[in-house]
């Protein structure tokens, strides 16, 4: 039997979807961020990064690389395997002992990655809680998904950031039954915040505990970077905080924050982090750094803050169809997959700009977008020549412009 015929036709298949994935070969330069260089099919070309989730450009900051070397150099690169063969590494002791005081919780557990922590964190959770029925926004991200399916239990799925659906279900299930109420807050795609003081008052009264995904939140909101829950002042009433240190932290790695028996129980009954090597001492003290720097330093976030509306109020001035965001992430509308890969070959082929095309299932059919993500680190130069390019994109493939505003005039 010719078994590669399955993976070819699987592979076909997302080719006449438009759906095949192409990555870029890029290397990032330290110091020189958002410029990178780009190994392209022709030999190196500098370009600029324009959707990297390392929102606050951590990943280069002195303090950051300063500490991944010094220990490093210390004590050497591998954890040595899981932590129940090699025991913890002190740096690791060091970060779990830093989210937790972030997050104002009694305790913390690292995983390998954000995705990780969803998976293993939700589903560990929801194994030890008799009958528990989750209860899961309709946008929740793969991570959550897979974790709430792995789980085993019972789950419903509420209407994005609905109010009035999710009081229905908690209403309908009964006040004896365990409830979890799972959701991000901040959706990333989409820009959009979760109503979480108002999933708080419904969890409370409803007798539900509440599992909230700050991975696009955590060190960019908040006096001291510990996400939105922490600006909104509700994250000491949500149970379980799920977070990364590989997007504003400039790191690797996923973690969840919470009571100690919480965490406890999790690290002793889930698969996912009992048979998992840990994150070597080198990434481990580099995290720290970043969020102890990012607890005292407002500077990045303001700047972060104010380079977004301004990359906003340029591409809404041009009629370029910008999507309503509250927060740093500027989603462009495109609406065709394969007009949204084109746009972004040519941003890069021929502007040097690089933009991810985000198609299905990423987002729904007929939203594809571009999602941009300026950084601290994007001047006014940049911004400007991003606009133009756009604006050459959206002509030469016949996109359609919104009704330029007087600023652009």
């Amino acid at each position: 039997m010719d078994y590669s015929q399955f993976f070819s036709a699987a592979l076909n298949r997302l080719h006449d979807e438009r759906r095949y994935r192409v990555f870029a070969d890029l290397e990032r330069i330290a110091g020189r961020f958002p410029h990178a260089i780009w190994h392209s099919p022709k030999g190196q070309r500098n370009v600029v990064i324009w959707c990297s989730n390392d929102y606050l450009g951590m990943g280069q900051h002195p303090k950051v690389v300063g500490a991944m070397v010094e220990t490093a150099t210390r004590v050497g690169t591998g954890a040595g395997g899981t932590r129940n063969i090699a025991g913890t590494h002190h740096p690791l002791v060091q970060l779990e002992a830093e989210l937790a005081d972030l997050h104002g919780k009694e305790a913390a557990l690292l995983f390998t990655s954000g995705y990780v922590s969803n998976q293993t964190g939700i589903a560990t959770i929801a194994k030890l809680i008799p009958n528990c029925l989750i209860l899961s926004d309709a946008l929740n991200h793969n991570s959550m998904i897979e974790g709430i399916r792995q789980g085993g239990c019972e789950r419903k799925v509420f209407r994005h950031s609905d109010l009035a659906h999710l009081e229905e279900l908690l209403r309908e299930a009964g006040p004896d039954r365990p409830k979890l109420i799972a959701c991000e807050s901040l959706y990333s795609m989409d820009g959009d915040v979760a109503p979480l003081e108002h999933i708080c008052d419904l969890a409370e009264r409803y007798g539900a505990m509440t599992y909230v995904d700050e991975v696009h939140a955590v060190g960019m909101y908040g006096p001291r970077g510990g996400g939105i829950a922490e600006r909104d002042g509700v994250m000491h009433r949500i149970d379980v905080l799920e977070g990364t240190l590989a997007k504003a932290f400039g790191c690797l790695g996923g973690y969840i924050a919470a009571k100690a028996e919480i965490i406890d129980a999790v690290r002793s009954y889930a698969p996912g982090f009992i048979f998992t090597t840990a994150l070597p001492p080198a990434i481990c003290s580099a995290a720290t750094a970043a969020i102890r720097h990012l607890k005292t330093s407002n500077w990045e976030r303001e700047r972060h803050q104010e380079r977004a509306a301004r990359l906003k109020a340029i591409l809404n001035a041009a009629g370029l169809p910008v999507m309503s965001s509250d927060t740093h992430i500027v989603p462009l509308f495109v609406g065709d997959p394969e007009k949204c890969k084109r746009a972004t070959d040519i941003l890069l082929e021929e502007h040097g700009i690089y933009i991810q095309p985000i198609n299905y299932p990423t987002v729904p059919k007929g939203t594809e977008r571009l999602r941009i993500t300026p950084s601290p680190y994007h001047d006014d130069g940049l911004m400007d020549g991003l606009a133009e390019a756009l604006l050459q994109v959206w002509e030469r493939l016949g996109l359609p412009l919104r009704k330029r505003s007087m600023a652009a005039e």
